[in-house]
């Protein structure tokens, strides 16, 4: 004798406002892709991911991959930056989720350090300090910088520097490097227009083949703080808003840090975050990137996590159909 197990009726909901909405089915999953009315499904292409904990569709048109400080200043060997997660998170953006989001007609955001002098003068001390400092003899004036004969640098948590290090302070020269026995200008730290601030080279021509796409081109956006999307206004949101972009799939590194600090802005200003989990890394001990992955996917926090590999299945699977 054989016995049936209920099933739970199909359901639906409505997640939002008015003006800023998700719709939720208990067979599919959650829907970004922000239609006009709940009633009247967003025409156009869609795309379905199977993310760590349940489905989600999305725009095309109206989501961008955001990535993140993918610098020479955080990849290079010239720095001193040994193979890692990072450099992983590159290879897998490289393999899948570049390819992917260019298939798709997503726009492909670059959001970088890239100071000009005024922020640098604006920089809050907080900011500052991440990057290291310059101190002088104590009976000098404070009106004495980094030019001062007796200075030094120190690091973050105010330690001279014992060994040569490129966290002298944001804005500062970081002199010559060589690297493969090549001489390096490196410029001054994290500002625009330099060697140190500019794309790692394997990510480089991605970019440029992007500049030259027709129709949703790459752009590059500077950034001036740990989070493009900090305070009332910035030139990423700015862009986001005149291309009425609404879903950001992040990239890049490092997670807990700058990765992190833009997807939380962006959730406390609506926007739909889902994080490439092998698409972004960190420096960071192995169990920074777990609690953010944990924090934004499994414990629905923060919006969704997808893996490069998943997220190139669902464009393939929008192609097929």
């Amino acid at each position: 004798m054989s016995s049936t197990i209920p099933q739970e009726p199909h359901r639906k909901a409505i997640i939002g406002s008015p003006s800023n909405f998700w719709l939720h089915s208990s067979q599919d999953g959650f829907d970004l892709t922000h239609p006009t009315d709940p009633n009247t499904p967003v025409s156009g292409p869609k795309i379905t991911l199977q993310t760590t904990t349940s489905p989600i569709t999305i725009s095309p048109s109206k989501s961008a991959l955001v990535i993140i400080d993918m610098q020479n200043f955080f990849l290079s060997p010239a720095l001193g930056r040994i193979p890692g997660a990072g450099h992983s998170a590159c290879e897998h953006l490289i393999q899948h989720a570049i390819p992917a989001a260019r298939k798709a007609g997503i726009r492909i955001i670059w959001l970088n350090w890239g100071l000009a002098d005024e922020d640098v003068v604006k920089m809050p001390p907080a900011v500052r300090r991440a990057f290291g400092f310059f101190a002088i003899p104590a009976e000098a004036d404070f009106e004495s910088d980094e030019g001062h004969p007796e200075s030094i640098s120190v690091n973050k948590h105010g330690v001279p520097s014992t060994q040569k290090t490129a966290y002298k302070g944001i804005g500062s020269d970081i002199g010559t490097l060589t690297h493969n026995n090549e001489s390096i200008t490196a410029g001054r730290l994290l500002m625009r227009d330099t060697w140190n601030a500019a794309l790692y080279p394997p990510l480089l021509p991605l970019y440029q083949n992007g500049l030259q796409i027709p129709h949703n081109p790459d752009v590059l956006i500077h950034k001036d703080r740990m989070s493009g999307l900090w305070g009332a206004k910035t030139a990423c949101e700015e862009f986001l808003k005149k291309e009425g972009i609404k879903t950001l799939l992040f990239a890049g590194v490092n997670t807990d840090q700058c990765v992190g600090g833009t997807l939380t802005d962006a959730f406390s200003k609506g926007y739909d975050c889902v994080l490439l989990g092998d698409g972004c890394g960190t420096t960071s001990p192995g169990f920074a990137q777990e609690a953010w992955e944990w924090n934004v996917g499994i414990g629905g926090t923060f919006g969704f996590v997808v893996g490069c590999e998943g997220f190139a299945r669902g464009v393939g699977n929008m192609l097929s159909e």
